[in-house]
């Protein structure tokens, strides 16, 4: 579906094109397909010899178009996993970047701070690699058994092979072993008296505890499995899944989103786009009563739908999942689509612009004309995208200038847009009045450019009160409304992301500054300390072996420590 300018809004598949369609036009919607109806004004088709191959077409469409009505059947989160590397001496590392093929993967973990707990646990009891790239000599890693060394002694291979096992072991369960042996070292240093070595043998039970605090075995089996299920209101779908690995419920989660198709069709865009981006376990349990004839197509030979039994059980308890957060979540979902949809709607026809999909903000940042920085955010479909978010470090500007700031930011990004040919913004923010405008006007015009863009202009206590359009015209906001809304959030978004982008620079010129002057620190220890420990606080509190396993010397060691004796870099 197109609208005025010619623009996707919406891709879809049907069995039958013309009841589809017509659908659309006949009785009551609900706000959104109304506001999709309304704009459109063109239709376009493609026949295919399949139901599948209408589904794999529809993704492709909307992976490459972003419709805006289509937004939110995409972008699923991919889960952390912990992997053991393939490397000649592996590693324990947290990846999101998953394939099917890939048998050194463990998890999923519902969230990266569950991921760390455990990666930090298995740090401890498995001797793999901890260094980015194999060094020449032995660190601290080797001397605390969390290593064995690779890097200077013979190690052979089939002892990794062993711990990978291991480690499957413990992620199912097995963890007795483990705990009865540190539990036998706890007490052993208990009777010496050696209570703060005894205290770090509990510490790393009670860790262990924590790590595998799962659910009984519900199924016997060991497979992975997901359990899936959903519940409908209105055109809002809300999806549960119960992650179930060696027969161990680990966790659940739960998604709502919006729909046009049937239950069965969204269903089967979200578990596609979620399975590109998780690992594929061995069955998927979906709910009785529906069309799942084109699942196995797309999934794979892998699907089950319970009849009766524990499996059923487990459909029931995701169904209620699903229920409970959509009763819980579904008012606060609307009112985040009313500021993302509706506002865009609104601001197109403050603007007078037939479509707002993609915007670019930016923001300049520097303190006292030094260390000059600025930010670029993109926002599509009123969402952030920050994948496509840019930094840029100002070269050619002497001073904090923010007109000539500007000129030079956005000069340099949109001739990069078009020497590359990348997608171009529907309209351009920038954050200030009609000086920034101006300049931003005048890069456009150099590169024939011809894109709406828009100042944000603040009143007396530096709040932002009414948009500067291309034609210098101020159109006042009103501070409740959607527009406000959603252009403070964009607002808000590039300050703090050029903000940040600062500090990092500044903080980096204050703390190389420093270690300048430290006698046998050169630029190749500068960049080390820097690049490992970030700031001044940090190298302070490094211990001497981790500065020797940079290979720096003792005496440079010694000068550091002498240099930020009285320093305080808060």
């Amino acid at each position: 579906m197109l609208n005025r300018a010619g623009k996707i809004i919406y891709v879809g598949k049907a069995k039958n094109l013309k009841r589809r369609v017509g659908s659309y036009f006949v009785g009551v919607h609900d706000e959104k397909t109304t506001r999709l109806v309304k704009e459109i004004e063109d239709f376009r088709y493609i026949i295919t010899n399949s139901e599948k191959e209408a589904f794999l077409l529809e993704i492709t469409q909307i992976k490459k178009h972003i419709p805006k009505y289509n937004i939110q059947l995409t972008g699923d989160n991919s889960y952390p996993y912990i992997e053991i590397t393939k490397e000649t001496y592996p590693k324990l590392r947290i990846t999101r970047n998953v394939s099917k093929n890939r048998k050194n993967c463990f998890g999923p973990f519902p969230d990266a701070t569950s991921a760390n707990q455990t990666l930090k646990v298995l740090d401890t009891i498995f001797p793999f690699r901890k260094c980015p790239k194999l060094p020449k000599k032995t660190c601290l890693y080797y001397y605390i058994h969390q290593c064995l060394g690779p890097c200077e002694y013979e190690v052979d291979l089939e002892v990794y092979k062993k711990m990978a096992k291991e480690v499957k072991r413990f992620l199912s369960g097995n963890t007795k072993e483990y705990i009865d042996r540190y539990q036998a070292k706890m007490e052993y240093h208990s009777e010496r008296l050696e209570f703060e070595k005894a205290l770090e043998y509990k510490t790393l039970i009670h860790a262990i505890e924590r790590t595998t605090e799962q659910q009984q075995v519900i199924l016997q089996d060991n497979l992975n499995r997901d359990i899936v299920n959903f519940v409908t209101y209105d055109n809002y779908i809300c999806v549960n899944i119960l992650f179930m690995r060696q027969g161990r419920l680990l966790f659940s989660n739960s998604k709502i989103m919006p729909y046009f198709l049937t239950p069965e069709e969204v269903l089967l865009t979200y578990l596609a786009e979620h399975y590109e981006k998780n690992l594929v376990p061995d069955e998927i349990l979906l709910p009785k009563g529906y069309d799942f004839e084109v699942y196995p197509d797309v999934l794979g030979d892998i699907i089950t739908i319970p009849q009766r039994g524990k499996k059923t059980k487990l459909m029931e308890m995701a169904w209620k999942n699903a229920n409970e957060h959509m009763e819980v979540n579904l008012r606060s979902y609307l009112n985040r689509e009313n500021k993302t949809i509706a506002a865009l709607s609104e601001l197109e026809a403050l603007l007078g612009l037939s479509t707002i999909k993609r915007i670019d903000a930016f923001d300049n940042s520097n303190t006292a004309g030094q260390d000059r920085v600025s930010a670029m955010v993109v926002f599509e479909n009123g969402l952030p995208s920050k994948n496509q978010y840019r930094k840029y470090k100002i070269k050619t500007v002497e001073t904090g200038d923010d007109y000539h700031m500007m000129q030079e930011v956005l000069y340099r990004r949109y001739q990069n847009v078009l020497m590359e040919e990348l997608d171009r913004p529907d309209l351009i923010i920038v954050d200030g009045g009609i000086h920034q405008l101006r300049a931003g006007k005048e890069v456009l015009s150099s590169l024939n450019l011809d894109i709406p863009i828009i100042g944000l202009k603040k009143d007396d206590r530096h709040r932002t009160d009414a948009i500067v359009t291309w034609d210098e015209r101020d159109l006042p906001l009103d501070k409740h409304s959607n527009v406000f809304s959603l252009l403070y959030k964009i607002q808000e978004e590039v300050h703090r992301f050029a903000i940040q982008f600062h500090r990092s620079v500044s903080g980096k010129s204050i703390y190389a500054s420093i270690l300048d002057t430290i006698p046998k620190v050169g630029k190749a220890t500068k960049d080390k300390l820097l690049k490992k420990y970030k700031n001044l606080e940090n190298i302070k509190a490094a211990s001497r072996e981790e500065l020797r396993s940079l290979r720096i010397s003792n005496e440079a060691i010694d000068n550091i420590f002498l240099a930020l004796k009285d320093i305080n870099p808060k």
